[in-house]
Parts: C-alpha cells; structure tokens; sequence
C-alpha cells in the first residue's frame, strides 16, 4: 500500500492521469497501512471482517459491507495490497475488469498461501511475484506483471520472501499505472 500510495505522489496520478487514492480500506483495525495512509493525509476506514463471524454467511455479509464502503468512494479501481481474504464470487463481478491484486508466486504457479515454502520444497530455481486481474478463481486472473528473483541454495521462506516482496513494491505501482493509462 505505502508503495502505490507513494507511486501516486511521486508519479503525479492526480495530475497526469486523473486519479487518486480515494481510501484505504482494511479489514483489520491494527493494520500498520491504516497508520501510514493516515499519515500520508489519505482517508482510511476499517470493515473489520470477526464482526460478521456470528452471522448465517459470514463471508457474504462481510463482502456486502466491504462493497457499500468501497462503492461509497466511487471508485473506477479497487487495488487490494495486502488484503488476505478470498471475497466471495458476486464481490469479484461487482469488480469485474477493476480489481486487481499482487500474489507472491509466478502464478499460474503456487496460488494460495505459502508460496515461498512450495517454491522451495519444489526445487523452483526461480519465484517471483504477479499482478494480476482478480477473478472468481482464486490467484488466476489475467496477468498484468510479473517479476523474477532466483531461489538461492541456503533460502529458507522467510528470506525469499523479503526479495520477493522488494520487487512486489516495484512492479505494483508500475502495473497500476500502466492499466490507468490504458483506461484513461
């Protein structure tokens, strides 16, 4: 988040490409970008997802909530950073063509969780991270960007995952600029 929200700054989106960061939005109220955007000036707001865990359809009420907040703002993109919830199938098409997501993996390779630990148990040479289109399928949506870091012989999760993470603050902003520019 901190990444794209300083891609805004430094790229001048407002200005070149009519578009701003209009919230953050998290659904844990401890989340450290909640801080950060706040103290970036951006509108923050939290849809905490265990208020809804009493309900018939936990998932579906919180997926409803989540998009009258995020309709609120009248978004034309939905960029989710960080965001570690899989939304239900009518929030995805609600978003259809406008919501994108970065995935640890060079999807179609490793979705879901721990990516860097099957890369290594998988004897991949190479993992990297996607940024993708998000769809109903879960980590497969059309591909956006991707970049490539070696898997090193002494790597354990933990330090793939700091390069991995190094080149998801590059290639995010620059993919969401790029699809803004195609949709100006």
């Amino acid at each position: 988040m901190l990444a794209i929200a300083r891609a805004a700054v430094l790229h001048q989106w407002e200005e070149k490409l009519n578009a701003r960061i209009a919230a953050v939005i998290s659904n844990r109220p401890d989340a450290r970008g909640l801080q950060l955007a706040s103290n970036m000036g951006l509108t923050t707001q939290v849809v905490d997802h265990t208020a809804f865990a009493d309900r018939p359809d936990p998932r579906t009420a919180f997926d409803d909530v989540l998009r009258q907040t995020i309709d609120s703002y009248e978004p034309t993109l939905v960029v989710l950073a960080g965001f570690m919830r899989i939304l239900t199938p009518g929030f995805v098409v609600h978003y259809e063509g406008r919501l994108l997501n970065i995935h640890p993996s060079l999807l179609p390779a490793f979705a879901g969780l721990h990516t860097h630990q099957r890369a290594i148990d998988a004897g991949c040479r190479f993992a990297g991270a996607t940024v993708h289109q998000v769809t109903t399928e879960l980590d497969h949506g059309p591909i956006l960007a991707q970049a490539v870091v070696p898997v090193l012989p002494d790597d354990s999760a933990d330090t793939l995952a700091a390069r991995v993470l190094t080149q998801e603050h590059v290639i995010y902003p620059q993919a969401i600029e790029i699809f803004l520019k195609s949709h100006v």
